[in-house]
């Protein structure tokens, strides 16, 4: 029984000592400095791209610049994709038209973007170092 607690313990341990990463994503292309720039990562894909709701999901909320960037740190390994939206009005959400975004948006890698947004796994990528950057850049419709 004392074996049993003591292994219980030690994945304990290595669990809260699992290696996180720096994750540095590089904005641009941004038509304006207007509003802000809202930038959310998640590992489910059920959440993707909206991942507002994602509880573990990493967020940031930087100004609009001609380029940003954003640095999230503490973010466990394992594979992630990022979407970003470029807030003009700060309202904190995407606006559409119809059904097309009249603020301007981008994801991880940089996916081709045809009908709808991208699936999960053509903006995914893997944090499996200390530090890793992304470079999203920014589309418009409208």
């Amino acid at each position: 029984m004392g074996s049993a607690i003591g292994a219980a313990a030690l994945v304990s341990a290595a669990a809260a000592a699992a290696p996180t990463a720096t994750l540095e994503v590089n904005i641009s292309g941004l038509r304006s400095q207007k509003g802000n720039v809202l930038v959310c990562v998640t590992a489910n894909a059920r959440f993707f791209p909206d991942c507002s709701k994602d509880p573990k999901s990493y967020r940031a909320t930087v100004p609009a610049r001609d380029s940003a960037q954003v640095s999230l740190r503490g973010i466990a390994q394992g594979t992630y994709a990022i979407a970003v939206i470029h807030d003009e009005n700060g309202n904190a959400k995407m606006d559409m038209a119809v059904f097309i975004p009249k603020e301007g948006f981008g994801f991880s890698r940089n996916p081709a973007i045809r009908t709808g947004p991208p699936k999960f796994k053509a903006a995914a990528f893997a944090i499996d170092a200390a530090q890793i950057s992304q470079q999203v850049k920014m589309k418009y419709m409208l």
